[in-house]
């Protein structure tokens, strides 16, 4: 006991030193010089290059004049402890103190091999001559090991262009690499950011770890209530992570320059990630053009109460390779999207592609007058089995088909019948789904009858909240009306 109690008063005397000991750094880009010990406003640093180059302690924060302009990179380098994170933000009020990279680095903030480290209250920016890499803000863990406690929240990233030609490049990138130590993030928070015309993702992950015979995912990854618009890619994509919640995005206007696989928001080899309260809509394109996505080398994946609207390439892509090894590729289990709202997405609204395995529940979709859409295909050279279409309702104006086809080609033949033995299909199930007005092809042997009409999906679009990225400081009012905005709209629909 007195070596226990011995062993607590040691802990309190280091974190209270650790405390006493944190320093408070000022940087004005206008009044600062670097000979200055940056030690008070009046004293402040002037430049990025005197902040990376700083031997910062635990609990230290650095702190950048509102207002003011830095051109180049910030790339500290030095961790915090738990409990005493170093901090990143700004003093001041007015314009978020903007760090201004101008394509002359990859990254305009790189945390490198880095833990206990917040970063807040910056405006970002990485635009250069032509295609090239480039991000707003890097988290790299390089053969490091186990960093814990990142956070992420409250920047301005606009104007980042990259390249089409990969995904780890754009507005938040988070990556784990690494073939020696394997590395991961047991904390990583990236919460109220906006990501605005970056090319090509806004927020995305890149892993070493992904194959199962690997496999090393990141813990407690939250990623919460950002708002991205304007993307040339993907909207927001967590790889290698396990227990990741997605809650409270939204993601607007994606795929929207590059003519390649892309969807607004969506896992990748990750296990038991929870996406909730999200919005996605307008992401441009039909490859793949979803404004969800439940993607392959993952398992028990749960899409709830999501929105999904205006979307060319439907609601939700469900899909996995038909061959692969089950070492290196889970394949698509246990997915299960329930309690979602499809608002006048084109395409296909539900795309099974290959052998997954999924419930899909309880979902709400609305097809326009204009309209003619498929509620769900199977492509991508394999079929599906042991899917489960359970109670959905489909209030339709214009026209709706079920259709199956092989590879990318549609078959609609009017005698279609779900079935074993038919076109390699298996164990796909209907069961009590409701819908009203024209649908082709609906298969025979689903209880669902036109004589149930569904309530339509009534949506208030006049008191939907808008923002204009424009101005980043009104943000945190936009927010708040709009999440009280989706709960309205999601009490109304499934009031049980």
């Amino acid at each position: 006991m007195i070596k226990a109690f011995i062993f607590v008063i040691v802990l309190f005397l280091i974190a209270f030193v650790a405390s006493a000991q944190a320093t408070t750094f000022y940087v004005s880009a206008q009044h600062g010089a670097d000979t200055n010990n940056g030690m008070s406003a009046r004293t402040a640093w002037r430049t990025l290059s005197r902040v990376n180059r700083a031997h910062l302690a635990p609990g230290d924060h650095v702190l950048f004049r509102s207002g003011d302009v830095w051109h180049g990179a910030l790339v500290p380098g030095a961790s915090g402890s738990a409990g005493h994170p170093i901090v990143f933000g700004r003093y001041g009020s007015g314009a978020l103190p903007l760090i201004a990279a101008g394509g002359i680095a990859e990254d305009a903030v790189r945390l490198y091999n880095m833990q206990e480290i917040t970063l807040r209250h910056l405006a970002i920016t990485n635009h250069g001559k032509g295609a090239a890499v480039r991000r707003g803000v890097d988290v790299v863990l390089d053969n490091f090991g186990t960093a814990r406690n990142i956070v992420i929240e409250d920047l301005y990233i606009h104007d980042v262009n990259g390249t089409p030609k990969q995904k780890d490049d754009g507005g938040i990138v988070f990556q784990t690499l690494g073939r020696k130590v394997p590395s991961r993030f047991i904390g990583l928070y990236i919460k109220r950011n906006i990501i605005w015309k970056v090319d090509r993702s806004g927020i995305v992950a890149r892993s070493s770890n992904v194959a199962r015979t690997r496999w090393f995912p990141s813990l407690k990854v939250v990623i919460s209530d950002n708002y991205v618009d304007n993307i040339g890619g993907d909207g927001l994509v967590p790889w290698t992570t396990e227990g990741a919640v997605v809650e409270g995005n939204i993601a607007k206007r994606c795929s929207q320059r590059f003519n390649q696989y892309n969807a607004g928001i969506w896992e990748w080899s990750a296990d038991d990630t929870f996406f909730t309260m999200n919005e996605s809509f307008e992401t441009k394109g039909t490859r793949d053009g979803e404004g969800f996505d439940c993607d392959y080398n993952s398992r028990g994946t749960h899409f709830y109460r999501n929105f999904s609207h205006d979307n060319d390439g439907g609601f939700m892509l469900i899909c996995t390779p038909i061959n692969h090894s089950a070492a290196e590729n889970a394949g698509n289990t246990g997915s299960v999207i329930n309690e979602n709202i499809s608002h006048d997405d084109q395409g296909l609204l539900v795309n099974l592609s290959s052998a997954v395995n999924a419930t899909v529940k309880n979902n709400r979709f609305y097809v326009g007058p204009q309209d003619h859409v498929d509620f769900l295909t199977n492509k991508w050279g394999g079929w599906s089995k042991n899917v489960w279409f359970v109670d959905n309702t489909f209030f339709i104006k214009g026209k709706g088909s079920v259709t199956f086809g092989h590879g990318i080609k549609r078959l609609r033949n009017g005698s279609y019948l779900i079935a074993p033995g038919w076109g390699g299909v298996t164990n796909v199930h209907f069961v009590g789904n409701t819908y009203s007005g024209t649908v082709f092809n609906w298969p025979k042997q689903s209880p669902t009858s036109k004589r149930h009409s569904p309530r339509p999906v009534d949506i208030n679009w006049s008191s939907e909240p808008m923002f204009n990225p424009r101005h980043p400081l009104d943000y945190p009012a936009y927010l708040k009306a709009h999440q009280a905005w989706m709960v309205q709209l999601f009490q109304k629909q499934f009031p049980n």
